[in-house]
This record gives C-alpha cells, structure tokens and sequence, in this order.
C-alpha cells in the first residue's frame, strides 16, 4: 500500500510557506486551538465570500489575520461595515482583550486555479446531486483554461451516484510532478456531507516549476 504525503507539508520551506507563522513555548497548545477555532468560524461565517487561505500571524502584543477570498466585497460588505463586525466577532471567539487584532482582506486574481476554491465548487455541486462525472469533467476544462495551470488531478472517494459500496474516482490532465519539490502544487481536501454519505473531495493543480534566485 503506497504512503502518502501531504504536497503542500512535503513543500514547506521550498515552495510554500507556513499558514500560521508565529512560535512560543509556553502558550503553544493555546495558540493553536485558537487557530484552528478562528478557522473553522471563518469557514461557517463567510462560506459564500469563497475563501481560499487564511493565514495568521502573531509578533509582539499584534495577531493579524490575513484572508485570501475570491470575493472581498462579500466580506467588506457596505462601506466597510462587515469588515469591522467580522473584526468584533474575531476579538470575542479569541479572547485577547491584551493584543490588537489586525483584519486583513486579500483578492484571488485566478480563483479558477486556487485549490482550495475548486474543492468547495465541487462539493457545492455534488450537494446538487449533479453527476458526479459530468462536475469532475467540467470543472477539470475551468481549470485547464488558466494560464498558469499545466496540470490538475481531481479524485473522489465514498459513495459516489449513491452506490451501495463506496470507492475512488479521479480524473488527471496535464503534468503531475508530485516527487519533485521544485514543483508548485496548490492541494487542498474538501468533505460534503450528501444524502448518501461523506464524500471527499481531493485537487491537486500544478503551476510549474521555482527556482532559487541568482
């Protein structure tokens, strides 16, 4: 049975870089629940706003959070008034009346090839009872049209079509490099929670190859 890797962890340091950028010793467990809690209520809260990454950093009394979204005026909302009540929501879920908490909002230029966005398009059409092979096909041509796309791999894994025995099925165009740690492959995982069961839903898409700077 072949071993699998996560490709964005097996990257980290060479083309990506850390989601939570921060280090302490003493309040580590702490830091880290709030992360994954501040994630989570993004997710539920702005779940049509198509948010790809949110990433959090913490120096000195200053946590910011930056999130990358598709669609930054569904998170800003009028005059800037959704901004300031996610800002409020963010202070209360995080308890830290001692730090001053930053809020900042990043726009996807290309959300067609942003993993994590493809993954919830997917998961979003399946809950229609699409298809399932009709959704991979047509979401694999969006992505392809991106130019700095050269390859992409889609796979779902449960009770796909409602079939009584659950089991994979992927679909891949282009080049796939996933050995190679020159490569920039975007992944992200999604579940959807059908009528018949939890489908997974995993992207992978690659934008070619980085190179150190001489």
């Amino acid at each position: 049975m072949g071993q699998k890797v996560n490709p964005t962890a097996f990257r980290l340091g060479q083309t990506s870089n850390w989601i939570s950028r921060w280090f302490t010793s003493r309040t580590y467990r702490k830091f880290l629940a709030q992360d994954v809690a501040l994630r989570r209520f993004l997710a539920l809260k702005a779940e049509k706003a198509g948010i790809a990454k949110v990433e959090i950093e913490r120096s000195g009394a200053t946590t910011t959070v930056i999130i990358s979204t598709s669609r930054p005026g569904v998170l800003v909302g009028r005059g800037g008034g959704g901004i300031e009540t996610l800002k409020k929501d963010i202070v209360r879920l995080l308890g830290v009346q001692d730090r001053e908490v930053r809020l900042e909002v990043r726009e996807v230029r290309r959300p067609d090839s942003e993993a994590a966005l493809i993954a919830q398009l997917i998961a979003q059409e399946l809950l229609k009872r699409l298809p399932f092979r009709r959704v991979m096909r047509q979401t694999m041509m969006k992505i392809m049209q991106s130019r700095d796309v050269k390859g992409a791999k889609i796979m779902l894994s449960g009770r796909l079509g409602g079939a009584e025995m659950s089991r994979s099925e992927k679909l891949q165009q282009g080049q796939l490099p996933l050995q190679s740690l020159r490569a920039n492959i975007d992944y992200a995982q999604k579940h959807t929670f059908t009528p018949y069961g939890v489908i997974g839903v995993k992207v992978w898409i690659y934008k070619g190859e980085v190179f150190e700077d001489k």
